[in-house]
C-alpha cells in the first residue's frame, strides 16, 4: 500500500473499542505508514506523538474498528440463477468476479476477511493484488480449496477431494504449500448440497485426524465446515480449532467447545434468509433445508452463548449483500445480539475478538501500532449494534475508501 503524504488525524469523534477501550471527544492519529498512533482526547494524541503538522479532519459520530468477516466465499455461487450465471472452468471471469465482490466488501466495512473455500487458488492471486494496491478489497487470510471427500459437501463449488488419511495429509499439504493461511474440512454434510443431508457424517476419524495434525504440525489452524454434535464432538477431541455453522449443538458440545476454547463462527443467516434465497432463485429444496434448520439452529447459538463459547462473526452470505434493509454483515450480527450477545460483544465478535482467532494483534482495534482500519458511524453502537447500519465513511490502512457525505476528501489528497 502506498505511503501516505502526511500523518492524518481524525477528530471531534467518539472512539468505541471492544479491545481499547472508549474515548469520548477523542482523536485517532494515523501516520505515514497507515498505523494508528494515538488514540484519545486530541491535544494528548498530538502531544505525546509529536505530529503537530497532521492533516487533521474534524467531524462527528462514532468510530469502530474496521469489521472483520471471518466466514467469506467471494468466488460464491449457490444453486441455481447464481451458478447458471458463472462460468466455473473460466478463470478470467472468476477472478474479476472475485475483485468486484472484494471491491464491495470493503466499500460495506469490512476491512478484513477470511476465506473458506475457493476454486482454483484465484484467492491467493487475489490477495496478492489486493497487497500489492493493485485493486481494492479487504484484507484476506485464506484456507484456499475446502476439503471434502469424494462427493462430500462442496464438491460442486471445487472443494478439494480426497480419501483415507494419506489423502488429506496430502490434501492439507497442497493448500499448505499454495499459501493457505489455515485450513477447512467437510465433516458433514450442508445445506447446499442436494445428495446429502445436514448431519451426515463425511469423514472418518482417521481423516479428520489426518487433517488436523496434519495442519498443526505446520503452524496452522482447522475449522471445520460440521452440522451437528455427531460430528463436531468426535473432531473437538481430535484437537479441532473452530466450528462454522454448528446448525444443531447439544449442550454437551458446546460445554467442551468453552472448555477447549473452541472457535465458533454461527453463520446465523444462513438459516433465516429467505429474501437473499428468493432473490437469487435458488432451488426449493436448498431454501426448505435451511429455512428448516433456522429452528436448532437458533437455540445451537443460545447455547453457545450461555455456555461462553469464543464466538466470532461470519455471514456465509456475500458480506455486502441487501438483506433485510442492510448488509448481510450487519444483519448477522444483529441477530447474534438478538440472540443474547451483548452489543459490545457482538462488536467484539466482528473486530478483536475475530482477529485474536486470526493471530492478528494489529488488527480488529485502533490501539497505538495496529493498522487504521476504522468506521465512521452516526449511531452510538453501545446502544444496540444496529448502529452499524448508520455507517458513512471507511478507512482502511489510513486511506478512506468510503465517504458518503465527503468528510475525508481533506485527508486523502
Amino acid at each position: 500500500m502506498t505511503p501516505l503524504a502526511d500523518p492524518v488525524l481524525l477528530s471531534g469523534v467518539t472512539v468505541v473499542d471492544p479491545a481499547a477501550g472508549d474515548h469520548e471527544n477523542a482523536a485517532v492519529l494515523i501516520g505515514v505508514d497507515g498505523r494508528v498512533h494515538a488514540t484519545g482526547p486530541r491535544e494528548e494524541v498530538l502531544r505525546a506523538a509529536g505530529a503537530n503538522t497532521a492533516r487533521e479532519v474534524r467531524t462527528s459520530g462514532y468510530v469502530v474498528p474496521g469489521l472483520i468477516n471471518m466466514h467469506v466465499h467471494l468466488g460464491l455461487a449457490l444453486p441455481g440463477a447464481m451458478s447458471e450465471a458463472v462460468d466455473g472452468d473460466n478463470d478470467a471471469q472468476t477472478v474479476l468476479l472475485m475483485a468486484d465482490a472484494a471491491a464491495r466488501t470493503l466499500s460495506a466495512g469490512v476491512t478484513t476477511t477470511r476465506l473458506i473455500g475457493e476454486s482454483r487458488y484465484l484467492d491467493i492471486t487475489l490477495r496478492a493484488a489486493i497487497r500489492r494496491g493493485a485493486v481494492p478489497g479487504p484484507r484476506i487470510y485464506t484456507a484456499c480449496h475446502a476439503l471434502a471427500c469424494t462427493g462430500g459437501h462442496g464438491w460442486e463449488s471445487d472443494a478439494l477431494q480426497a480419501d483415507g488419511a494419506d489423502g488429506f495429509a496430502r490434501a492439507t499439504r497442497q493448500q499448505l504449500r499454495a499459501g493457505a493461511d489455515l485450513i477447512k474440512v467437510c465433516v458433514s454434510g450442508g445445506i447446499a448440497g442436494e445428495h446429502e443431508s445436514i448431519d451426515t457424517p463425511q469423514l472418518t476419524l482417521d481423516e479428520v485426524r489426518a487433517v488436523i495434525e496434519t495442519a498443526h504440525a505446520w503452524g496452522k489452524q482447522v475449522t471445520a465446515h460440521a452440522a451437528s454434535s455427531a460430528t463436531v464432538l468426535p473432531a473437538l477431541r481430535l484437537g479441532l480449532d473452530g466450528v462454522e455453522h454448528g446448525y444443531s449443538l447439544d449442550t454437551e458440545t458446546v460445554d467442551l467447545m468453552a472448555q477447549q476454547g473452541t472457535w465458533y463462527v454461527p453463520t446465523i443467516t444462513v438459516s433465516r434468509c429467505r429474501e437473499f434465497f428468493e432473490l437469487h432463485q435458488v432451488p426449493d429444496w436448498m431454501m426448505q433445508r435451511a429455512l428448516d434448520a433456522g429452528p436448532e439452529h437458533w437455540a445451537s447459538l443460545q447455547r453457545a452463548i450461555a455456555a461462553g463459547v469464543r464466538i466470532v462473526m461470519g455471514s456465509d452470505m456475500p458480506p455486502y449483500a441487501p438483506f433485510d434493509g442492510t448488509t448481510a454483515t450487519v444483519r448477522e450480527m444483529e441477530f447474534m445480539e438478538e440472540a443474547g450477545m451483548s452489543a459490545t460483544d457482538v462488536l467484539a465478535a466482528g473486530t478483536s475478538r475475530a482477529a485474536e482467532w486470526l493471530g492478528a494483534p494489529d488488527l480488529g482495534t485502533l490501539s497505538p501500532g495496529s493498522w487504521g482500519d476504522l468506521l465512521l458511524l452516526t449511531d452510538d453502537p453501545r446502544d444496540g449494534i444496529s448502529a452499524l447500519r448508520s455507517l458513512r465513511a471507511v478507512v482502511q490502512g489510513g486511506r478512506a475508501v468510503r465517504d458518503d457525505r465527503h468528510e475525508l476528501i481533506a485527508w486523502t489528497m
